[in-house]
């Protein structure tokens, strides 16, 4: 969503979020079943200044308290690390924190200007819109397979930003903490800004957004030595037809790491017609054979073998209730997996897992939904004094 702002000088307020209270089934023998409340919320205040436009945003969940420190179930997922083991077949919880930052963009010309981002908690430069944000993946509760290839740095404890932007054209650099956050999710994991990033974005118009980034991530993972170069590059389309809404995201990650590279690659998408919502995600994953067969991290020649896992989703939302402008929907849907012949005996060839669901949204306000937004995100709409 590009921010046309009109001109004023006072504060103008953004809110969004989710609550999914799920009962979440894993198939095959690695899945299981629980019910858990992911959910996450973000306010964003605004405001013209004599020489720029000032923007403070805080983004905060609970999942802490509602999904578990472990967080929930999801069969071939890896990522962070919970009482010095890896993390396996489940994605984390989010921290309590999960931005607060403090933007400023200064215009330069009546086609030109400067913004610079940071704050104690915040998201770098470095891959697509983070999966919660984008409006491709707005239903779906689960995070994707691939998200420690793509956005998984969307939560960095201490990050700066400067960007330019002119005409079509976004050019961000970041300095942040590049590891990730631990298991206690009640605090802040500050760290010195030892990593960088770079992203480039290109928007012909207002539907199409493009992106290109590269980043070096300082000792990321807990439990892994070693920095890890990632790259990414993705294309999102949304458009708006009234109260309908269509949106889908492609993007393509790696992670260069100190035992050989993974990649990865999702498409999804999502159509809004009045009170429902359909949408799907495929993906296709390289992951860690040894680490999912193990649950240790493990070294030598072991460590460079890589296996791919693909997934595919399909599930709807239908809306139930609106009251003061809070959305509440009923969805569920299934993901169908194709695991590799090393992994079979501990997963079966294609597990099924799905999920049933009950999504609510807060007000969205007279400005929509903050759908396709990056912390650096240029605010448009400025005139030269």
């Amino acid at each position: 969503m590009q921010m046309n702002m009109p001109m004023n000088h006072g504060w103008q307020l953004m809110q969004d979020g989710i609550v999914f209270a799920e009962f979440n089934h894993q198939g095959g023998p690695r899945g299981g079943n629980e019910f858990v409340v992911p959910n996450w919320w973000m306010g964003m205040a605004s405001r013209e200044m004599p020489r720029g436009r000032l923007t403070l945003t805080g983004m905060f969940s609970l999942d802490p308290a509602t999904v578990g420190k472990d967080g929930y179930r999801e069969i071939l997922q890896v990522g962070e690390a919970i009482d010095g083991r890896p993390l396996i077949d489940r994605q984390h919880p989010h921290d309590v924190f999960m931005q607060l930052g403090a933007i400023w963009r200064i215009p330069l010309t009546a086609s030109t200007g400067f913004t610079v981002a940071g704050g104690p908690v915040g998201e770098p430069a470095l891959g697509p819109v983070a999966f919660m944000h984008r409006a491709s993946a707005a239903d779906n509760p689960t995070a994707p397979l691939g998200h420690h290839t793509f956005d998984s740095t969307h939560i960095a404890f201490g990050v700066v930003t400067a960007a330019v932007d002119r005409g079509p054209f976004v050019v961000e650099g970041s300095v942040f903490n590049g590891r990730e956050p631990d298991e206690n999710r009640w605090d802040f994991d500050f760290g010195r800004l030892d990593s960088v990033s770079g992203r480039v974005w290109f928007r012909p118009n207002d539907e199409w957004e493009l992106q290109a980034s590269s980043g070096r991530l300082e000792k990321p993972e807990e439990l892994e030595a070693g920095n890890i170069v990632r790259s990414t590059l993705s294309a999102s389309w949304t458009r708006k037809n009234g109260a309908a809404i269509s949106s889908m995201t492609a993007g393509y990650g790696r992670n260069n790491t100190d035992h050989g590279a993974r990649n990865a690659f999702f498409v999804e998408g999502a159509r809004h017609v009045e009170l429902n919502t359909v949408y799907t995600r495929f993906e296709a994953v390289q992951i860690e054979t040894a680490l999912l067969q193990t649950d240790v991290v493990v070294t030598g020649p072991e460590a460079d073998v890589k296996d791919p896992v693909m997934a595919f989703t399909v599930g709807g939302v239908r809306d139930i209730l609106s009251v003061r402008g809070f959305e509440g929907g009923l969805g569920a849907d299934v993901t169908f997996y194709d695991v590799p012949d090393t992994l079979q005996p501990i997963y079966h060839p294609h597990p099924v897992s799905f999920h049933v669901f009950f999504r609510l949204r807060p007000p969205a306000g007279s400005m929509g939904r903050m759908w396709n937004m990056r912390m650096s995100q240029p605010m448009a709409g400025h005139q030269m004094p």
